[in-house]
């Protein structure tokens, strides 16, 4: 028997435990460099391929990897979009279709890479992060999509077959719009990775109106949830400061470096690219400084309006204390036939009333230099 068949483990004699053992393999330190790692709940990959020259543009969908061979040896420029990555089968063979270095196809399937571009002579390999809106309006999602950039083609692989921001680069091939179908494969890589990258205004548009809206809340209306939206916006912006980001060294690195596959002349394009990258990263900068500072107005206005409930607590106390002290003083049980000196007033005809005349005079006069002295003012709010 070989060393090789000794070390071969065979499921049907492994223990549970030593199954759980290989099942976790992939994610141990130190697993083989290309090798890929599935999620059970991938999607199984949808090719889609668009082949454009300057007179025509042809469109397919639910291709091979074997069917995009064909487009790769013509002169026009071939876009495959691959969405999905439920498929190792599929992603191998579209690998070997491509000529995909191992680590390549490593770092298009295993998600999430930190955003980069890796220059492999004739392949460029860009990896990207695209935002994407929720459809319910609260929230984003974020979805690896990573270019591989040839002579001719581009191959995009997309996480998910759900909605993207390269819609408006579909249809400005299909309908011609602008100089796309007439530059190559390089401008169309520039296309897809500008349109990645804008596609993070819209969400910053709704993050500015949250924030505002929150600003309002926290400021007239604040309350433990408050706190929680504050919280939850700053760690929102967190996650797109880190997709954004490391863009933008990959884009500097692409522009200064430079690439053999992308031409001199698309790198000028790179650099408005570049531009809207630090755009956005500032807008993501004084977003947070915004929410940092939503949370130092919380607390300001949690603490003025405690001040006013102690304020109001106080006049209260203030009013009552010398009509406590009133009626503590003839609550006391001295008999006033022993002493003339012993509370004579229990003894008057008019006592009692003159005891009510005392304290509401008491009480009227407090109540009156509270009011001269502004103290009622904001007392609504801290009732409401």
């Amino acid at each position: 028997m070989s060393y090789e068949q000794q070390i071969e483990p065979n499921p049907a004699v492994l223990s549970p435990e030593e199954e759980d053992l290989f099942d976790y393999a992939y994610e141990q330190p130190g697993s083989i460099p290309g090798t890929l790692k599935i999620e059970d709940n991938a999607e199984i990959p949808d090719i889609v391929l668009i082949d454009y020259s300057s007179d025509r543009a042809n469109h397919a969908v639910n291709l091979t990897p074997e069917a995009c061979s064909k487009y790769l040896k013509t002169e026009s420029v071939s876009w495959v979009d691959v969405k999905g990555l439920g498929s190792e089968n599929i992603l191998q063979r579209l690998g070997k279709v491509f000529g995909l270095h191992p680590l390549v196809l490593e770092d298009i399937v295993n998600v999430p890479q930190r955003p980069k571009v890796e220059d492999y002579l004739e392949q460029l390999l860009i990896i990207t992060q695209m935002v994407v809106p929720k459809t319910s309006g609260k929230g984003f999602s974020l979805e690896q999509v990573s270019l591989v950039v040839g002579k001719n083609y581009v191959l995009t692989v997309q996480e998910y077959p759900e909605k993207d921001c390269l819609k408006p680069v579909r249809r400005r091939i299909k309908f011609n719009k602008g100089s796309i179908r007439d530059m190559g494969a390089d401008y169309l890589a520039y296309a897809l990775w500008d349109a990645i990258i804008d596609g993070f205004f819209p969400v910053l548009e709704i993050y500015g109106e949250k924030i505002e809206d929150l600003e309002d809340e926290v400021i007239f209306n604040p309350s433990n949830q408050s706190l929680a939206k504050v919280y939850q916006i700053k760690r929102e912006l967190l996650a797109l400061r880190r997709a954004i980001w490391p863009q933008r060294n990959a884009l500097n690195t692409l522009i200064r470096d430079g690439s053999s596959v992308i031409d001199p002349d698309v790198l000028v394009f790179l650099r408005d690219c570049y531009d809207h990258t630090v755009q956005i990263i500032d807008i993501i900068e004084t977003y947070r400084e915004l929410a940092s500072s939503l949370t130092d107005i919380y607390l300001s206005a949690i603490s003025n309006k405690m001040n006013e409930v102690m304020k109001l607590l106080t006049v209260i106390s203030s009013i009552f204390i010398p009509l406590t002290f009133i009626a503590g003083i003839y609550g006391m049980n001295f008999d006033p036939n022993v002493s003339p000196f012993n509370m004579p007033e229990l003894e008057w005809y008019w006592g009692y009333p003159f005891c009510w005349a005392l304290m509401l005079t008491t009480a009227g006069g407090l109540i009156l230099y509270f009011w001269r002295k502004g103290w009622f003012e904001n007392f609504s709010n801290t009732i409401k």
